[in-house]
């Protein structure tokens, strides 16, 4: 039962990803914690993984074909992303895993109210 919820998460989480244009982790992340109770620190470095070859190909692909690309502008935060990522995976092998739980958590709650309030 556990697999199949799961490949209901990365079907949900790709819906999400090519609506909303985000990597999916908000939607991955807690899944994953939530329906196989794996540890915060795994469930980041599991989402990463899964993201990184089908969401960003096939995303680009349709939004390329509708020239909805900025394509400088996604050069430059590409750049951002990776030197920011390793830092940011490094970082979070210092931090607890119940206190990186409770600081997505908050992340995702001062996201979604700066968003409801704009």
């Amino acid at each position: 039962m556990t697999w199949f919820l799961v490949s209901l998460l990365g079907l949900f989480a790709g819906v999400v990803s090519g609506l909303f244009g985000i990597g999916g982790a908000v939607v991955i992340i807690p899944g994953l914690v939530l329906i196989t109770k794996m540890p915060q620190h795994t469930a980041h470095g599991t989402s990463l993984t899964a993201l990184l070859l089908p969401v960003g190909l096939l995303g680009v692909l349709e939004y390329s074909k509708r020239q909805q690309v900025n394509w400088a502008y996604a050069g430059v935060v590409a750049v951002g992303l990776l030197i920011g990522a390793y830092f940011g995976a490094r970082l979070a092998g210092s931090i607890p895993d119940a206190t990186l739980r409770k600081m997505f958590g908050g992340f995702l709650l001062l996201v979604s109210v700066k968003l409801l309030l704009s």
